[in-house]
């Protein structure tokens, strides 16, 4: 069990020495181990191509529809194992991810678009109408925008938007993919102080891939670091922050006499990390 399981709370995630092969040749995750503490924020750090986005299609069972497969591990959700359950399933029982690139659907408006989120639940409007002005007083933004059709507003509100829908279906786990893409720094700030204060108030836990290392590290609680599908290093986010490789290769803070990310070989890096 590694640290992020051990902080007094209970674990609601935890993936233990996954693989994962596309194509039935092509193996992407190569013995990936995480655990996400109940009502925590997990970084899931790395470049692109690290399998960051794989990672987080294992949890949600979403691989499959990309010829994909968990061939060797385990992934349990509150300690039930949910490789043969459905995505729509797993959405009912708490776990929804909130996919890279937001994926709104244009031709609706933000209000329709926010009320798809609440299709599997069975509790009512009066229940729903409430969550839909709990999204809007976390989303302002959105409050005012409801009525226009989401293909027509900035990268930003659909971000926005995204989550809000995932909210609406009243989740226990939110696993968000790349939150920063395509935003300016300023928006970045915002989106992620509102992932603050929707783990702080509504305590849903997150997992959060993101290749803004720096971003991420100050919200989160504890990070994993990803190179070529496996986990390469991991720790208090805090403890990352201040590691001198984590600085070099993923802050862009180099020490005194370090050698600047491009002109250092792959193979040193990882074998500094794995020693």
């Amino acid at each position: 069990m590694t640290e992020a399981a051990t902080t007094g709370r209970d674990t609601i995630l935890d993936v233990a020495n996954i693989e994962v092969i596309y194509d039935h040749v092509i193996l992407v995750l190569k013995g990936v181990s995480l655990t996400v503490p109940r009502g925590g924020i997990v970084a899931l750090l790395g470049a692109n191509g690290a399998g960051k986005t794989t990672t987080l299609k294992a949890i949600s069972n979403l691989l499959r529809a990309e010829r994909g497969d968990v061939t060797k591990g385990a992934i349990l959700f509150e300690g039930e194992a949910i490789q043969a359950m459905s995505p729509n399933a797993l959405v009912t029982r708490g776990c929804i991810q909130v996919m890279e690139g937001r994926h709104c659907f244009g031709h609706l408006t933000i209000e329709e678009n926010l009320l798809t989120g609440a299709y599997t639940r069975g509790d009512g409007w009066s229940a729903i109408k409430a969550d839909l002005d709990k999204v809007y007083a976390y989303f302002p933004r959105l409050r005012e925008r409801r009525s226009s059709q989401a293909g027509y507003t900035s990268g930003g509100e659909q971000q926005m938007c995204a989550i809000g829908r995932a909210l609406m279906s009243r989740p226990k786990m939110i696993l968000l993919d790349e939150p920063s893409m395509g935003l300016a720094p300023q928006l970045v700030e915002q989106i992620f102080e509102i992932v603050h204060e929707i783990n702080a108030q509504e305590g849903v836990s997150f997992l959060l891939a993101e290749q803004n290392t720096n971003v991420a590290l100050r919200y989160a609680t504890y990070g994993y670091i990803l190179e070529s599908g496996r986990v390469v290093m991991d720790g208090v986010a805090e403890q990352l922050r201040q590691n001198e490789d984590v600085k070099e290769f993923y802050l862009g803070v180099a020490g005194e006499g370090r050698k600047s990310f491009r002109n250092v070989k792959h193979y040193k890096r990882r074998k500094r990390w794995l020693t």
